[in-house]
Order: C-alpha cells, then structure tokens, then sequence
C-alpha cells in the first residue's frame, strides 16, 4: 500500500489574461466555454456531467487528438484521461477550488489532487494562477507545467476575444 502522505509536490503556473476575472469565472462556470479551452494542446474534452455549485461534481474525458498505438502509462485508457472532480469553494471572480480524482490502474497516476484557480484584477486584465497540491508522483513536473500553460493560454484566447 503507498504512504499518501509521502505524496505532497505542488505545481504552480500563473499568467496575465487581458480580460475581467468576471468573465474568465464564467469562462470556468459555463461547461460548453470550459470544454472549449480546457484541454491541453493535443487533446479534445467532454463534460460527461457538471454542477457548478459548493458540493457539485464534474467528470470529464480528455482525449488525444493523435493516434497513440501504445498505451500511455497512468492514462484511463490508451488515448483518453478521465478527471472526476467536486467543487469545495466557488467565490464569483475570485477563486475556485476543487478536488480532483484521476481515473487510473496505476497507482501513481491515481490519487487526489485539490486544484485551486486563484483570480487577481490587475490593471492589464486578471493574473490567473493554477496551485495543484498533492499531485500524483507518476505526473511528471515538467509535463504538468507544460500542460497547464497550454490551458491558461487557450483560455487567453477564449476569453480575449
């Protein structure tokens, strides 16, 4: 059995958005926008169910757009993750924070990650900043960097418009 406790890395990205943390809240609230810019470059999403409320829940599977022949290690399946998460906190424009649980066999890729998406008014637009605690071992730093980037920059574009 593994020592959860041991598990305890953190990932932080951040980014400027040029646009109101009202509009990137809702950008977050409304599943067919989040579908939309969620998914890391590479990957496709489906909200298979979503409650926006404290206490609600959501799943959702992201797929590889690219054929992957071999099974990716720690994935549900071959070309597909599968999140299912709870909303601990929803503050209007200013933070969200939820748990989410990786769909996984492999023991490293699976656990409880609490994700918090931290909104910041500034005079260039809203400092969006992504704090994921207890990120499973088997997620390498530099993909999880690399990956939250990605979403931050497509929310960018989705909400910049």
């Amino acid at each position: 059995m593994l020592d959860s406790s041991r598990n305890k890395r953190t990932d932080s990205v951040s980014r400027v958005i040029k646009a109101s943390s009202q509009a990137i809240y809702q950008a977050f609230i409304n599943p067919e926008a989040l579908v939309s810019w969620l998914p890391p470059k590479g990957m496709s999403g489906h909200i298979d169910l979503f409650d926006p409320r404290e206490g609600g829940t959501y799943r959702v599977t992201l797929t590889y757009e690219t054929d992957h022949s071999n099974p990716n290690p720690g994935k549900t399946s071959g070309n597909t993750d599968v999140a299912q998460g709870k909303f601990l906190e929803l503050v209007p424009d200013k933070r969200i924070v939820q748990s989410v649980k990786f769909d996984s066999e492999d023991p490293s890729f699976s656990g409880e990650m609490t994700q918090k998406w931290l909104l910041e008014p500034i005079s260039e637009g809203t400092k969006v900043t992504i704090v994921c605690e207890n990120v499973p071992e088997g997620i390498r730093k530099e993909d999880h960097h690399t990956g939250l980037m990605s979403t931050l920059e497509n929310l960018a574009i989705f909400t910049e418009r």
